[in-house]
């Protein structure tokens, strides 16, 4: 769905920001979808997908959580996180196409949906065994901060920026569908001669390229708005603190 920075519908006028997605898989991802969103049933419309993204995510945790006492529910991780591709990435998609847009509802609720959904998988694989609640824990934090700067980055500059060195949603469900399928074969990796938990690994790397990622963005966008909205020179701000506080002749 449509970005927004508009927080009431009978708020000032309303402005789409710009949706920045370049990732990898982007150009094949942007067709395949218009061509569903072609054949989608009219019965079904973009809740119906964010409700499935919803509940295909919930599913991936639970998955992570069952295969801790049944390992081949993994599998059922990377069925759950297609689910997750196909309603996250198809509602907004369906919205366009139909001319259905609800930007700012629409906005507001795949973020909200995001947030909770990301909180239910990363919470599952805490509680799977295959990653240590610390790690998964910090992941959770790490991921939360750099949605806070795009979330604000969003309002101020009027750019949604989706992926980040080409890298966006749709690979990280790769990368980590791929991870899931490795634990099956083996769930720990050795580093230096210590037996660690691979999705420990794993983590700590994702953790450290999120950390990088929100610092990159934060301090571009932060002189991008230096830039824009510069410190007055000290004569204007002298002349114009003056013209404020002059008495108005009658």
């Amino acid at each position: 769905m449509s970005a927004t920075t508009t927080p009431a519908a009978s708020g000032p006028a309303f402005k789409d920001a710009t949706r920045v997605l370049t990732s990898v898989l982007a150009p094949i991802e942007k067709r395949a979808l218009v061509w569903l969103a072609h054949r989608m049933p009219a019965r079904v419309n973009s809740d119906h997908l964010t409700g499935v993204a919803l509940a295909a995510m919930a599913g991936a945790g639970l998955s992570f959580w069952l295969s801790s006492v049944w390992p081949p529910a993994l599998v059922l991780v990377v069925v759950c996180l297609a689910l997750n591709w196909f309603g996250d990435s198809l509602d907004g998609t369906l919205a366009r196409v139909r001319r259905h847009q609800r930007p700012r509802y629409g906005f507001y609720v795949d973020h909200v949906v995001d947030a909770v959904g990301t909180l239910l998988l990363v919470g599952g694989m805490g509680l799977s065994g295959f990653m240590s609640p610390s790690v998964a824990l910090m992941l959770l934090v790490a991921y939360f901060l750099l949605t806070i700067e795009v979330g604000l980055a969003t309002h101020a500059l009027g750019t949604f920026t989706i992926s980040f060195f080409k890298v966006g949603p749709t690979e990280l469900r790769i990368l980590l569908s791929i991870g899931a399928l490795a634990l099956l074969a083996k769930p720990t990796a050795t580093i230096l001669g210590r037996e660690l938990l691979l999705f420990d690994v794993g983590g700590v790397m994702a953790i450290a390229g999120l950390l990088a990622t929100f610092g990159y963005s934060a301090a571009r966008n932060t002189v991008a708005l230096y830039r824009s909205e510069p410190i007055p020179t000290q004569g204007v701000s002298a002349r114009r603190t003056a013209e404020a506080i002059r008495p108005t002749r009658r």
